[in-house]
């Protein structure tokens, strides 16, 4: 098995066949109705159904909840018509055609409506998962499921006898009790245990625990295991930063072993030799396979033309919700059932017929529109991200290193390689090298963290009499478009209420931009995000950039992002998400003044809150006497909470920092007067 799951993918690339297709053809190929090498036995069923709840729970876990939103009226609409279409064309066909009655034309209708995320893995691997097409595609997948095997459970009730309106009640009330009971809890749960477990293995084991016992709740109440594996993706979606180690260990192992072993169990149940040995069979399988097809092509070319999509957004959304597997095995399975018999064993052998053809085509389809999304996706400027320098993150006690990697990790550009390095300094006046040991430790503890993240850590030991010029001459070296700091603090642990001689001379040495970070528990783990900004800081010309790097907290968190504003730094703010971040949440707050606006937020913001402070340096033009006091409010008002205080770059002259230029020849006053329009339309308080 390991050797087909290392030689089939490799063998069928070169040959330009997706992999996806290549595993199943080699199921094909070593099962019993090739060349009977393997037996399907009882490890392929239980890995086979481990590999497609696998499939069901990455669909959940990695949607972007933004964009989840975003394209959710869209994905519904799509879901009808990624169900109704087939479940029409497959009626009609199964009724008038073949000569089905009508218990088991609905059956083989729902057979076609349903369909399964088999090439998902493809999309993932382009980084699409995002992408509208996509999202709409995941929606209508648990649609088109749930309607399929609704109608099936109603028909097979009524075959054998039962199915009255107390059976029904009690589906629906056990349907949502479990639904809100899973959207409830499980995040809670998630994030107490995240938050007090940091071994890997326990909180790879602890997820997946979470997956089982929400596909084993999803069956208990009279669903299917698929749908409950795909709710605890959208649950856990936002305490599993996307970035972060837990999630690359999750997606390896399941890519590695789990999904390889389903779709090599797909290929050994087709038979291809019924094609050449029963005529009945092969004519049955040809009107399926047609109607299935064509059902879903349809759907996906209705959905196109209404909703104004292109071409390869169709071609997307076929490629996703044509492959039949494992949701037409289960609904062929329960029909050929002694105590059922609404279908027989010719349409059994269809359906396996109807699993390889629509797989290959499924994933022929997919692997072309996303190699042409991923192509028509890709800007230049946006993929250059805010600045090309390495992200250094400066560690000094061993109880930061865990989340200052973390926080470095969601805040590097990800587009540039090498974009990581560690840096710890040892003075030189250490008699027993005690401090350097130790920060040799913090650095492969660094490097370990990021390569459970598949990212690459590049790591630096200095020896220097002084910390901060040791730091600002390695940002200089490196080319380091920011620094990552822990902010400083007692010996108690306490926020110090002032900067610190090191962070101080590093702001005062450098203009580029310094985080200063103190976090209490895991950023992936995180409620909220409140960003305080001053007024004028759209001036600064490092707006944008700490800008994208709040936002790329926003997007691995998943969180909802309160901006809490003054002047009209509000209004670029708001211009920016709706043109590079339309997927994240967020809330303007228009404010009067910082002062009110702290002594308000250490009421408001929470434990489990993360609180970026943008600063400035003294002499530019957002700086104001407030900002002097940050380090002092930190530590009497928001020591229980998790803080970021950011200084961002400014560079030259105060009044030679202008960041801002307003489109279309208009003055700054004209801007100032749209925005002034648009704060009183929403009051002040405008959610985005």
């Amino acid at each position: 098995m390991l050797l087909i799951i290392l030689l089939a993918p490799i063998v069928f690339r070169r040959l330009h066949v997706p992999h996806i297709i290549g595993l199943i053809l080699a199921g094909l190929v070593v099962g019993q109705h090739g060349l009977n090498l393997l037996a399907r036995d009882a490890s392929f069923e239980l890995f086979g159904q481990v590999g497609i709840y696998y499939i069901m729970f990455l669909a959940g876990l990695e949607m972007d909840m933004g964009s989840f939103r975003r394209f959710a009226r869209q994905g519904v609409g799509f879901g009808v018509l990624t169900f109704g279409v087939p479940f029409a064309i497959g009626l009609m066909v199964a009724h008038w055609v073949l000569g089905y009655g009508v218990r088991s034309s609905l059956v083989v209708s729902a057979l076609l409506a349903s369909h399964t995320l088999v090439t998902y893995p493809i999309v993932s691997r382009y980084g699409l998962g995002k992408h509208g097409s996509v999202v709409q595609s995941i929606i209508a997948t648990a649609m088109a499921t749930f309607g399929a095997l609704l109608v099936l459970a109603i028909v097979v009730q009524q075959q054998r006898g039962g199915g009255g309106w107390v059976y029904w009640l009690g589906f629906g009330v056990g349907m949502v009790v479990y639904v809100v009971a899973v959207a409830y809890a499980f995040p809670k749960i998630g994030r107490w245990f995240l938050r007090r477990n940091e071994d890997a293995v326990t909180q790879y084991i602890f997820v997946m625990a979470m997956v089982f016992i929400s596909a084993c709740l999803a069956m208990l109440v009279g669903l299917e295991g698929l749908l409950g594996a795909f709710l605890a993706g959208l649950v856990l979606n936002r305490i599993i930063p996307h970035s972060g180690p837990l999630m690359v260990r999750i997606e390896f192992v399941g890519n590695a072993l789990f999904v390889p072993y389903f779709l090599i169990g797909v290929g050994m149940i087709i038979d291809v030799h019924i094609i050449f040995t029963d005529p009945g069979t092969l004519w049955l399988s040809a009107w399926v396979i047609i109607s299935a097809l064509a059902g879903k092509w349809m759907a996906a070319w209705m959905m196109q033309r209404f909703s104004g999509g292109k071409t390869w957004d169709r071609n997307m959304m076929f490629g996703l919700t044509n492959s039949h597997a494992a949701g037409a095995l289960a609904i062929v399975m329960i029909g050929t059932q002694p105590d059922v018999q609404l279908m027989d064993a010719q349409m059994l052998n269809a359906t396996v017929l109807l699993i390889l053809v629509s797989c290959v085509v499924s994933g022929l389809a997919t692997g072309r529109a996303a190699r042409t999304l991923a192509l028509k996706t890709t800007e230049m400027e946006r993929n250059r991200g805010s600045y090309h320098g390495k992200c250094l993150t400066a560690y000094a006690y061993p109880q930061t290193v865990d989340v200052l990697t973390q926080i470095s990790i969601m805040l590097r550009n990800p587009t540039i390689p090498d974009s990581l390095m560690g840096l710890s300094i040892a003075m030189d006046d250490d008699p027993d090298d005690a401090l350097r040991a130790r920060g040799k430790a913090n650095l492969a503890e660094a490097k370990r963290i990021a390569a459970a993240a598949d990212v690459t850590m590049s790591a630096m030991s200095r020896v220097s009499s002084n910390v901060a010029q040791a730091i600002v001459h390695t940002m200089r070296e490196v080319d380091a478009g920011e620094v990552i700091m822990g902010l400083h603090e007692t010996k108690e642990g306490q926020p110090a209420g002032n900067l610190g001689v090191i962070a101080h001379s590093v702001l005062s040495a450098t203009h580029r931009e310094v985080l200063l970070v103190r976090l209490q528990m895991p950023p992936g783990t995180v409620r909220r995000i409140v960003v305080v900004v001053p007024a004028q800081a759209e001036y600064e010309v490092g707006f944008y950039k700490w800008l994208e790097h709040v936002c790329r907290i926003g997007e691995q968190t998943g969180q909802l992002m309160r901006f809490h504003t003054c002047g009209d730094t509000g209004y670029y703010i708001k211009e920016y998400m709706e043109h590079h971040h339309p997927s994240l949440r967020i809330e303007l707050f228009a404010e009067t003044g910082l002062g009110k606006l702290l002594q308000r937020l250490a009421d408001e913001v929470n434990a489990d809150h993360l609180l970026v402070l943008v600063s400035s340096r003294s002499g530019f033009i957002s700086h104001t006497p407030v900002i002097n006091t940050l380090p002092a409010v930190i530590a009497r008002s928001f020591a229980h909470t998790n803080v970021i205080l950011l200084y961002p770059d400014q560079w030259g002259d105060p009044h030679e920092t202008l960041s801002v230029f307003a489109p279309n020849g208009q003055s700054i006053t004209q801007r100032q007067l749209q925005f002034e329009q648009w704060l009183k339309r929403g009051r002040g308080n405008v959610a985005v």
